[in-house]
């Protein structure tokens, strides 16, 4: 009988913990005379959008450098490596597998167009070589065998979804860590890249330098660990559903999305932890909620499974062909935190300084930027994209569906109001005077309308509106009314 020889293929999924393909590898292939680790930089990766923002940015090229380096340390201590290379998977993994005489390759499986052209163009190539190939799906909380639909016949409203899911599905454990793995033979491991090495396609914008250190570390070691402290030492999950809309601080919100998308961490895993906490410690609205989020993430990876690329055009999953505008001098203030919306402005400098936004505040930039300055949502989502420590291309671009009212599970012309999102959530003014300092000394009462400030009051809290902080760049009522209207007329109704 021939030696079985197996190339593992780590792309989003870079963690032992829950790793279908190395438990199968380990513990069906008992006679496995080589089990070979592999991570590949695809420089498509860190090519550009199709708006010119650097599809991988700093912050999230940090991160996956610090979770690669973290991976090879884990297979280090049982025994194995991380081989690392740079170039197309496509091209380094058969190459690979003549040289060592791979019989097959596992790897977790994606769901949109760009990951699965390469899986394509790789199973073309080993196909030439006989070489087998596997693929699992392993980046969310219930398997597609497990759901009570086809995905051709997933529900096109979340709720629907979630109801049949939670009432016939139920979420399998996660796989057990390999405790050993073979070691390899003498094969050049690779040398982990430095930042320096990436050309980022440096945007126009200025990235200020950031006085706050890296809010995370990038990792499944330190995602386990934040796990550990967000559940166990400050058990905060008890609180979750009451603080998540919080803006200002690490505690508010469970902050498990940066690992979760480069897969760091699993959502069964999380899940497993909330069972645990529930049954040791309370159960209650707020651990339930948290799964509630992860089912999301599920919903929003099947809608791509099932609808492929109209998630990324312009009239949406909808197909509404609204005339969004292209304004490139609107889109800068947007994204440079100058558009003289207090809330708006203090989460975009947040981004450009750390990477990361919270979830409330990424709802108000976007349907600011769709439902007040009536520009292209894909513009916004590129340059999240870009900027995202946690950027998952199913997230990302499903809530920008949805926010941009051309989402499957969309509410029409759904417009927050900034004014009362900013009283109801800072309402003290705290998180606005953290990252606009300028504002630093105007009251609670006044901190949200700058606009409004006498010239005396603007002297008296050392403001100058236009030359200190700006003015609105639009009004916010009227822009939504008459955005609201062409949203209507793409609709076919009457306003």
């Amino acid at each position: 009988m021939a030696e079985t020889r197996i190339l593992i293929w780590f792309r989003n999924d870079l963690r032992l913990q829950d790793h279908e393909p190395l438990y199968r590898a380990v513990e069906t292939q008992r006679n496995a005379a080589l089990i070979l680790p592999l991570y590949c930089f695809d420089p498509r990766q860190f090519g550009t959008t199709p708006f010119g923002f650097p599809k991988t940015g700093a912050f999230r090229l940090q991160f996956l450098l610090q979770s690669v380096a973290n991976l090879r340390e884990s297979l280090r201590s049982i025994s194995s490596d991380l081989v690392i290379r740079q170039g197309f998977p496509e091209v380094i993994i058969p190459e690979l597998a003549k040289q060592w005489e791979i019989s097959t390759v596992y790897y977790h499986r994606e769901v949109t167009a760009e990951e699965r052209a390469v899986e394509t163009a790789l199973k073309t190539a080993l196909d030439a070589l006989g070489v087998q190939i596997q693929s699992f799906w392993g980046h969310t909380l219930y398997q597609p065998d497990d759901l009570p639909f086809e995905i051709s016949h997933l529900p096109e409203l979340f709720t629907n979804f979630r109801k049949q899911v939670e009432k016939e599905s139920t979420v399998n454990p996660p796989f057990p860590a390999p405790e050993k793995l073979p070691s390899l033979p003498a094969i050049d491991p690779g040398e982990l890249p430095q930042i320096s090495d990436f050309d980022l396609c440096d945007s126009p914008l200025p990235i200020p330098h950031s006085p706050f250190p890296p809010l995370f570390q990038g990792g499944e070691t330190a995602g386990l660990a934040r796990l550990d402290h967000y559940f166990w030492q400050q058990n905060c999950l008890k609180t979750y559903k009451e603080t998540r809309n919080g803006m200002l601080g690490m505690d508010y919100s469970s902050k498990f999305s940066p690992w979760l998308a480069l897969g760091c961490l699993s959502p069964r895993t999380i899940y497993n932890q909330v069972q645990q906490y529930e049954s040791q410690r309370v159960k209650n609205d707020s651990t339930y909620w948290l799964v509630f989020e992860l089912l999301w993430r599920d919903y929003f990876r099947l809608i791509c499974a099932k609808h492929g690329d109209r998630i990324f055009r312009s009239s949406g999953l909808q197909g509404v062909k609204i005339p969004w505008k292209q304004d490139w001098q609107r889109f800068d203030l947007w994204r440079e935190g100058k558009t003289g919306f207090p809330l708006v402005d203090a989460n975009m400098r947040e981004l450009a300084a750390t990477g990361f936004m919270s979830n409330r505040g990424r709802q108000n930039v976007a349907s600011f930027l769709t439902k007040n300055l009536g520009i292209d949502w894909r513009m916004g989502a590129e340059w999240f994209e870009s900027m995202l420590v946690d950027y998952d291309v199913c997230s990302n671009y499903g809530n920008w569906n949805y926010t941009a009212g051309v989402g499957n599970d969309a509410r029409g012309f759904r417009f927050f109001n900034i004014l009362k999102q900013s009283k109801d959530y800072d309402p003290q003014g705290e998180y606005v005077k953290h990252w606009l300092p300028e504002l630093a000394n105007v009251p609670a009462a006044k901190v949200h309308e700058p606009w409004k400030l006498l010239p005396v009051e603007q002297q008296r809290f050392n403001v100058r509106l236009g030359v200190d902080y700006p003015n609105p760049v639009v009004d916010l009522f009227k822009s939504a009314k008459a955005n609201e209207q062409v949203y209507n007329t793409a609709l076919g109704r009457s306003s």
